[in-house]
This record gives structure tokens, C-alpha cells and sequence, in this order.
């Protein structure tokens, strides 16, 4: 049974403009510019914006302002939902998950160590584009995890409202979560003055999982495991 939110993104992806623009912007791999699209198309601003805000509104493109140092006014820029990812002929995130898992094969590694790993290739990235919490939340919006962010003092919740590996994470959620829980350490480590003290387990076909954030004290050092 087709659900009712494929039936919408049906009908957004039915038009054969929007389709092209969304499959350049899934082809892109980064986010894309209104100007961008509309050199490639050639159409005028404001059809392209019109379009991309039915992908908007179909949740199959995310819409977010341009971060920038030099002077002008921030773009609008579009970018492949992270919820939609493997669907409609776009890469799946478990192609990402399968390569974390045969790297670790591969080298021996626990599944935690090279999500830490990967933590922090990542971290080194996206790193003094905003503050630590922020970026972190981010991160895991950017992975299809749908934080709520919940603050506690000098403590921070993320409460997960999404697992995007729903199907393998309940079969296996040693391994899986043991990757997420290295995978949210090294990016607190690296993005600096978070320290991750634990990762709550729920159910992963319902969400809940919670990932419990720690900001450290100014003689404190991330712990390393």
C-alpha cells in the first residue's frame, strides 16, 4: 500500500520540470543555488523557486540559509531530504552504513571505534562553521536521526525521533548503535568541549533513542576509549 507521503512526492516528482531539478540537485551531492538551477535549465528565478518549494513542501528537498563569511546577502540553498534518501532512485544511507561496517572488517575494528572515526573526519569539516551543539544537532539531522534537542544545564539531550537503519538496528543493535554512539563521540570530541556520557537504547522502529551530552569545564579534557 502506497503511503500517503510517497503519493505526495508522487505528485511533486509527476511534473517533468521538477523532476529535472531534482534530480540535478540529488546528483549534485551539495547543496544547489536558485541561480545554479536556473543556468542550468534556463528558466527565469522565479519559476525555479516555485518549483523548489513544491519539492519543499513534498519533503523531498531541504531548504536552508547559506553560511558565509563575505559580504552579501546569504543564498537559499536545496539539498536531498536525508528521510528520502533511497528512495526515488537516490544513494541510500545504508551504502554509507555498509561501508563504515566493511571498513571495520576490513582493519579489525569495533564497530564503535571506526564510528568515532568517522566522527571525526567529519568534525574536521564542519568545524567553527557554528557552535559545537548546534553542528552536532546538525549532523544528526543531516543523517536522518531527527533530533529534538533538550537542554539541561550544562548537559544536552539529543532525543532521536528517527533511526534511518530502523530495519537492521532492531535485528542488530549492538553493532549499529555501538557505531552511532563512536560516531556522536568523535564528532564531540572534535568540534570541541563536548563530551558524550552516554546513549540511551529505545526501540528502533519507533525512535526515542537518547544521546546524553555533556559540555566540558574549561580543565577538562573529552574522555578517549
Amino acid at each position: 500500500m502506497v503511503s500517503a507521503d510517497m503519493q505526495v512526492e508522487a505528485r511533486a516528482l509527476g511534473d517533468p520540470t521538477r523532476n529535472r531539478i531534482f534530480r540535478y540537485v540529488v546528483d549534485a551531492g551539495r547543496p544547489v543555488g536558485v541561480a545554479e538551477l536556473t543556468d542550468y535549465l534556463g528558466l527565469n528565478h522565479n519559476a525555479i523557486r516555485q518549483h523548489l518549494a513544491v519539492l519543499r513542501d513534498a519533503g523531498l528537498v531541504v531548504e536552508e540559509l547559506e553560511q558565509r563569511e563575505r559580504p552579501g546577502r546569504p543564498r537559499l540553498l536545496y539539498r536531498l531530504h536525508p528521510e528520502v534518501a533511497g528512495s526515488w532512485g537516490t544513494p541510500g544511507a545504508y551504502a554509507w552504513l555498509a561501508g563504515l561496517l566493511s571498513e571495520a572488517l576490513r582493519r579489525g575494528l569495533d564497530p564503535r571505534q571506526v564510528g568515532r572515526q568517522e566522527g571525526q573526519r567529519r568534525a574536521r569539516e564542519i568545524r567553527g562553521k557554528a557552535n559545537p551543539e548546534d553542528l552536532l544537532e546538525e549532523e544528526m539531522a543531516r543523517r536522518g536521526f531527527r533530533p529534538v534537542r533538550v537542554e539541561r544545564g550544562r548537559r544536552c539531550d539529543f532525543v532521536l525521533g528517527r533511526c534511518p537503519f530502523a530495519e537492521v538496528a532492531s535485528q542488530d543493535p549492538e553493532t549499529i548503535c555501538r557505531l552511532h554512539l563512536g560516531l556522536a563521540e568523535g564528532l564531540a570530541e572534535q568540534l570541541g568541549d563536548l563530551h558524550v556520557e552516554r546513549l540511551v537504547i529505545k526501540n528502533a522502529r519507533r525512535g526515542g533513542c537518547r544521546i546524553v551530552i555533556r559540555r566540558a569545564t574549561q580543565h577538562e579534557a573529552p574522555a578517549r576509549v
